[in-house]
C-alpha cells in the first residue's frame, strides 16, 4: 500500500484540474463582479444616455417633440433641457411635471456651448462631477437648428449612481459562493476521481496478475465504454496467450517426443551392434539402417524447425515466376515411391498433363509435400491419397485428400497451429515432423493465396489451396 501520494496518479490529477477550474471560474466572476463592475456599469450608463441623445436629435422637429421630452425625461430618469445660444433654458419651462433643472451659471453654459461648437459632429459626450451633488454626472450635448434659424442645444444630464453599496453586497455574496463552489468541488471532484479511477486501478491490477503467468485472470467491465472495449481487450488477449502457453506447452512436449524417440532408438541399436550383431554383418547393416533411418527423422525434424523460422522471419521475399505445378508435383511423389514399395501407399493423382501457375515454385514444393505428407499420416487402412489439381476460372485449385477418421469440426481452425494434433494424442508419424501445416500456413499467406480444409469424421479430409494462373 502506498503511503505517500502519487502526484502523477489519474485520481490526484483529476481532483487537480478540478478544483482549478473552480478557482478560475471564482476568479472571472470576482473580476467581472467587483474588479470591473464600475467601468461596466459607467460604460452601460453613458451608451445609455448617447442613445437617449441621439434619438431625441433624430425626433426633433416633430409636433409631438414635447412630449417625447417628457416622457424620456421621467422613463429613464435624466434631465433633458433645450437651451438657446445665450446657455438659457428655454424648454421644458418651469412645470410641476418637469424634474427641477440644474442651474448652470454663465461660466459652465458657455463651456457646454463652446464644446458643442467645437465639435465637428455637433455632438458631446462626457463625464463632470456635480458640485452639488458631489457625485459624477454624464452629459450629453447636440446642436439643434431653430426655426429662425439660430442654433439650439440640447442638453442631457444622467446622474451615475454609485453602486458601491451594491459592489459590497455582492462581494460579500462572492464569498459565501467561493467558499461553497471550493467546498463542493473539493468533494465532487474527489467522488469522480475515485469513480474514474476505480475500474482503470481494478484493470491493472489484473493485469499484473496476468503478467505473472495466471492466464485465468478476468478483467471486469466498469461504467464507460472505453474501458469497457479495454477490458474486451485484455479478455481477449488473455484468452489468446492462455492458447498460445497451452501451444507451448504441446510443442515443447512434441518435439521432445520426436526427439527422443528416434535418439533412444540410436543408442539401442548401437548398443546392439556392440554388443550383439558386431559380428554378424546381415544384422548389422539391418541395425545400423535403423540409425541411419533415425538420424534422418532428426534431421528432417531440425530442417523443418529452421524452415518453419526462416519463414516467419522472412515472408515478404517471395519469388514469383510461371511454372508447372503438374510437373513439379510429380517429381514430389518419385519421393514417396519407398512408401509404395515397402508399404503400400497409393497415389491417385488427378489432372491434365500440365498447368501452369505463377508463384514461388520452391516455397509451393515445400507446400505440396508437407500436405502430402500429412495426409500419408493420417489417410486410412487402405493408405490411398488423392491429388486433384483443376483449373477454376484465373486460379488453380489443388486439393490432397485422404481417407482417414476426419477432424472434428470443432478443432478445424486449430490444426494450422504448430505441432496442433487432433484430440491431443501424439503420435510418431509415418513420414514428416508434425509442423508441416503451419509452415504451409505462413508460404500461402505470404503468396495472398485462399486456402483451407475441409472434413467430415470418417470420410476423410481435404486440404486445399489456389494459386494464380498469371501475373
Amino acid at each position: 500500500m502506498k503511503n505517500k501520494l502519487d502526484m502523477k496518479s489519474l485520481k490526484v490529477k483529476l481532483w487537480t484540474y478540478f478544483i482549478l477550474f473552480a478557482a478560475t471560474i471564482m476568479t472571472i466572476l470576482w473580476l467581472l463582479q467587483i474588479v470591473f463592475l464600475n467601468t461596466y456599469y459607467k460604460s452601460m450608463k453613458t451608451n445609455e444616455i448617447k442613445k437617449i441623445g441621439d434619438s431625441l436629435v433624430a425626433e426633433y422637429g416633430k409636433d409631438d417633440f414635447e412630449d417625447i421630452i417628457y416622457t424620456t425625461s421621467f422613463s429613464r430618469g435624466v434631465i433633458i433641457q433645450i437651451l438657446n445660444e445665450d446657455g438659457i433654458p428655454i424648454f421644458p419651462m418651469n412645470t410641476s411635471f418637469n424634474p427641477r433643472p440644474p442651474k448652470f451659471n454663465s461660466m459652465d453654459s458657455r463651456k457646454f456651448i463652446d464644446k458643442l461648437e467645437n465639435d465637428n459632429q455637433g455632438k458631446i459626450l462626457y463625464t463632470i462631477e456635480d458640485s452639488r451633488l458631489g457625485r459624477p454626472t454624464i452629459v450629453y450635448g447636440a446642436v439643434l437648428q431653430g426655426e429662425d434659424g439660430e442654433n439650439l442645444y440640447l442638453y442631457i444630464n444622467g446622474l451615475l449612481d454609485p453602486i458601491d453599496s451594491t459592489t459590497f453586497v455582492l462581494k460579500n455574496q462572492l464569498i459565501i459562493v467561493t467558499i461553497i463552489s471550493l467546498l463542493l468541488a473539493l468533494g465532487l471532484s474527489f467522488i469522480i476521481a475515485s469513480k474514474i479511477s476505480k475500474p482503470i486501478t481494478q484493470v491493472t491490477n489484473a493485469a499484473s496478475v496476468l503478467a505473472k503467468g495466471n492466464y485465468n485472470v478476468v478483467f471486469e467491465k466498469g461504467d464507460y465504454t472505453e474501458i469497457d472495449d479495454l477490458v474486451a481487450t485484455l479478455n481477449y488477449t488473455t484468452t489468446e496467450l492462455s492458447k498460445i502457453e497451452e501451444l507451448r506447452r504441446d510443442l515443447i512436449a512434441n518435439v521432445s517426443h520426436d526427439l527422443r524417440t528416434p535418439l533412444t532408438l540410436i543408442k539401442s541399436y548401437a548398443e546392439m551392434i556392440r554388443d550383439i550383431s558386431g559380428n554378424n554383418p546381415e544384422k548389422r547393416q539391418s541395425h545400423v539402417d535403423v540409425i541411419i533411418d533415425e538420424s534422418d527423422r532428426l534431421t528432417r525434424l531440425v530442417n523443418d524447425i529452421l524452415d518453419l523460422s526462416k519463414i516467419e522471419a522472412d515472408l515478404n521475399q517471395i519469388d514469383y515466376k510461371e511454372f508447372d505445378i503438374v510437373r513439379t508435383t510429380k517429381e514430389i511423389l518419385k519421393r514417396f515411391l519407398i512408401l509404395e514399395e515397402k508399404d503400400g501407399f497409393i497415389f491417385r493423382l488427378n489432372c491434365s498433363d500440365e498447368i501452369k501457375v505463377y508463384g514461388d515454385e520452391k516455397k509451393i514444393e515445400q507446400v505440396i509435400y508437407n500436405l502430402i505428407s500429412n495426409a500419408v499420416n493420417f489417410t486410412g487402412d487402405n493408405k490411398l491419397v488423392f491429388i486433384n489439381i483443376k483449373n477454376v476460372g484465373d486460379f488453380v485449385k489443388y486439393e490432397v485428400k485422404d481417407t482417414g477418421k476426419g477432424i472434428p469440426e470443432e478443432e478445424l481452425n486449430h490444426i494450422w497451429d504448430r505441432y496442433y494434433m487432433v484430440g491431443k494424442t501424439h503420435k510418431r508419424a509415418v513420414i514428416g515432423t508434425g509442423l508441416g501445416l503451419s509452415i504451409v500456413k505462413n508460404i500461402l499467406t505470404a503468396h495472398n493465396s485462399d486456402f483451407g480444409v475441409e472434413s467430415h469424421v470418417n470420410q476423410g479430409t481435404t486440404f486445399w489451396f489456389q494459386l494464380n494462373t498469371n501475373k
